[in-house]
């Protein structure tokens, strides 16, 4: 824990009192987004301190250029930009002649941030003294509309508490924006109109090279005592990039003037004239009302809660944890659109670039599937089968052939954008993830129609690499796949590491495993595609000499798989035994001591024992976590939740709960020292799984759900729903029993503790 600053409670992430060394921090943590836009929480009026500006709109980016020393060949052309989109919410304000800056204020006190994620609402409120002794008192409320998900909301009051005060509200619209973080410091938008009528103002810009176009529009009412005024600016300002309006407001002592402000952006990829499409926009938005859309926003997210939720009883900062995690992950991907993804940083932040990770399938699906229902989860397998043949340009370039398809450790579009070699040559494993998510959804949802309508084609293809990219030892007489960076990137250019061996062996095994159901059970659809891939029996019994002579590396010493070849030869030195100053190792250490170093940044070897867990005993997974959590720094986001289910598995609750803690908390108390970059978006759907599938221990197995539920001392019971198979099942577990109830007309089985238990509708059933 490095930052301890936000108050604990159960709906609300809370800041009190105003630190300059607390902004950027507190601009990612108080982030709203919509799953279409989303924006950092910065102050509405201008602010002359440090901070990091950033409002992004889904789907949107740049390919800036990459910048290497040593051009390789198959090196990705561009780093994909999260891009810093137009301002639409800024409203300098003038008290008296004075600007108000909180940077510059005689005082600030009363100074409070909420973060409401039961309405989805954003409260900020402080009093001031500005230079010329006015005192003031400002409310600010801010969301983005969850139903109307290009507009935004902001309603600004400001009263004057110990004499009579001009007001001027400025607010604007501003498409001269530019990112934190750009290699060759590149302008991302071009402006191509600015129009104004009224209270409304109209900024049209393009994105350069992707031609993204996008109208950031506001429309501005202004109030006194709660009247709304016939009002139209008394100024207005405009340049190349920028519309600014003026408004003067006279306000005697403790009388509150507002400015309610509709703003947002439409885009050219779901709009042809985006000028029109924000003039309905804010049409819409003023018929609604205020008010409305205030209570409108609030039924949204109660919807989302009502399955969603995780309630936990007797500990208030686990259950703001996991609530913030669960309120992040709907921010940032609702599901309605197949062309979108979930990005590391979702809209807290640039840092990484691209839309999509490897984290998709390995961390989000399930927390998708389960709270959302199947269409979801398999919007985002489509994804992947609609960026196939990116997959298979992005192994032809490496020289791969034959359709063997490599997906992008980071993408937009398909393309690989990744710009460090170690990550986009070596980091292969990430082809394992797209199967196991196939797989995946096909046990949870029991939908196999996704199989062989679209997942075998993407199946095949990750074997065909898989087959290509291994190599056959005559030393060892088995086939060895080398020169790879495992999900351990603290090590690169390594042999044989055992999680990617693994995954490898047991993606070409289940593609032998579905074409042979497919021929059998779906004969056409076998046939359109044994065509279309041009597969044939001899490949397949290639393919499958690789998968049953593959090596897995082994120490008999220690009774463990080896992270890879080299392992042991490093200086065995555990963590506990490590300095605290030195941590964390990748801000203190260079990068030369840290590949040297056994320290492992997230579960490695352990992921292959998460993904694959019914393949080892239990035995093998105590002995296995043993030898390399003692090693692990947990220095990535995904690391913690993995290693809390595994530590609920063996029973060590206490070390689970320790784990959780981290994972639910990482950016709130800010564990690694970087929550002012951006929140860790997608390892969020860790923390749910940490619950879910650690402490109350659920898995499919047979089709049929099973529980083992564990509860830490710490709490007194808690609470999750899981749609299986369109049904809802509310699971609720307390020191003493578990409790289960279902919605729907139909009863459901499922195991406890191996025991057999029926669940029928509307019914409690206490185990």
């Amino acid at each position: 824990m490095n930052q301890d600053y936000i108050k604990p409670d159960n709906w609300s992430i809370i800041e009190e009192g105003f630190d300059v060394e607390r902004v950027k921090s507190s601009e990612s943590l108080f982030s709203i987004g919509n799953g279409a836009m989303g924006q950092r929480a910065n102050f509405e009026e201008y602010y002359s301190g440090k901070t990091f500006q950033g409002s992004y709109i889904a789907g949107v980016y740049y390919p800036d250029k990459t910048k290497v020393g040593w051009w390789k060949n198959g090196y990705p052309e561009y780093f994909a930009k999260v891009l810093n989109a137009p301002n639409w919410i800024g409203i300098d304000i003038e008290i008296n002649g004075e600007n108000l800056d909180l940077a510059k204020c005689k005082s600030v006190s009363n100074f409070k941030r909420e973060l409401n994620m039961k309405e989805g609402i954003y409260y900020r409120s402080f009093n001031a003294v500005l230079q010329n002794g006015t005192e003031i008192d400002v409310k600010v409320t801010r969301f983005l509309s969850l139903d109307l998900d290009e507009l935004g909301v902001i309603n600004y009051e400001i009263t004057p508490l110990n004499k009579d005060a001009k007001i001027t509200f400025k607010p604007y619209v501003d498409a001269g924006v530019h990112n934190e973080d750009a290699n060759w410091e590149e302008r991302f938008w071009e402006t191509l109109d600015t129009k104004n009528l009224g209270n409304q103002a109209f900024v049209t810009a393009r994105t350069f090279k992707t031609g993204f176009v996008a109208t950031t529009y506001m429309h501005n009412s202004i109030f006194v005592s709660n009247e709304e005024m016939e009002i139209i600016p008394n100024n207005v300002e405009t340049s190349s990039d920028k519309i600014l309006f003026s408004y003067e407001v006279s306000a005697i002592s403790n009388q509150t003037v507002s400015i309610q402000k509709l703003g947002g952006y439409t885009v050219s990829t779901n709009h042809d004239d985006t000028v029109i499409a924000a003039e309905k926009i804010i049409e819409k938005g003023l018929e609604i009302g205020y008010e409305t859309l205030v209570e409108n926003q609030k039924n949204a997210w109660s919807k989302i809660w009502e399955m969603s939720d995780i309630t936990i009883d007797g500990d208030v900062k686990a259950q703001q944890g996991i609530r913030f995690n669960i309120f992040q992950l709907n921010q940032t991907y609702l599901g309605k659109d197949s062309r979108l993804n979930i990005g590391p940083k979702g809209f807290t932040g640039e840092k990484y670039g691209g839309s999509t990770y490897w984290d998709t399938e390995a961390y989000c699906i399930p927390f998708y599937m389960a709270t959302k229902d199947q269409q979801v989860a398999r919007n985002l397998l489509t994804y992947r089968y609609n960026q196939l043949d990116k997959a298979i340009e992005n192994a032809a370039k490496l020289g791969f052939k034959n359709g063997a398809a490599l997906y992008p450790m980071v993408t937009m579009n398909g393309e690989e954008c990744h710009n460090e070699w170690e990550i986009t040559f070596e980091e292969i494993h990430r082809n394992g993830a797209i199967a196991f998510a196939i797989f995946n959804y096909y046990r949870f949802t029991g939908d196999y129609s996704y199989i062989p309508e679209k997942g075998l084609e993407v199946l095949i293809g990750i074997a065909r690499f898989w087959y290509q990219r291994a190599t056959y030892s005559t030393y060892r007489n088995q086939y060895v796949i080398l020169g790879v960076t495992g999900p351990n990137e603290y090590e690169n250019n390594v042999n044989n590491n055992w999680y990617t061996n693994y995954i490898a062996k047991w993606c070409i095994d289940y593609t032998m495993e579905q074409i042979q159901k497919i021929k059998n059970e779906y004969a056409a659809d076998y046939s359109r595609i044994m065509s279309k891939v041009n597969l044939d029996d001899a490949e397949i019994l290639h393919w499958k000499k690789v998968a049953d002579h593959m090596y897995l590396p082994y120490s008999e010493e220690h009774g463990v798989y080896l992270q890879q070849d080299g392992f042991l030869d490093k200086e065995l030195v555990k963590v506990h035994d490590l300095d605290r100053s030195q941590r964390p190792i990748n801000q203190k250490w260079s990068w030369d001591r840290i590949l040297r170093s056994p320290y492992i940044k997230q579960a490695d070897t352990l992921q292959g024992f998460y993904f694959f867990e019914d393949h080892f005993s239990k035995e093998q997974l105590e002995k296995h976590f043993d030898f390399y959590e003692p090693f692990t720094v947990h220095e990535s986001s995904l690391s913690p939740c993995v290693h809390s289910i595994q530590a609920a598995v063996l029973g060590r609750m206490e070390q689970a709960y320790t784990f959780y803690l981290r994972t639910s908390r990482l950016d709130l108390d800010d564990y690694n020292k970087e929550v002012e970059e951006g929140l860790h978006i997608t390892s969020m759907a860790g923390t749910w799984m940490s619950i879910v599938e650690g402490f109350g221990g659920m898995r499919v197995k047979n089709n049929q759900l099973h529980f083992e539920p564990r509860i830490p001392k710490e709490w007194n019971g808690y609470s999750f729903k899981i749609n299986f198979r369109n049904q809802i099942l509310k699971i609720a577990v307390h020191q003493n029993e578990t409790k289960f109830s279902l919605e729907g007309n139909n009863s459901i089985t499922v195991f406890v503790n191996g025991k057999e238990v029926l669940v029928e509708p509307n019914s409690l059933v206490t185990v």
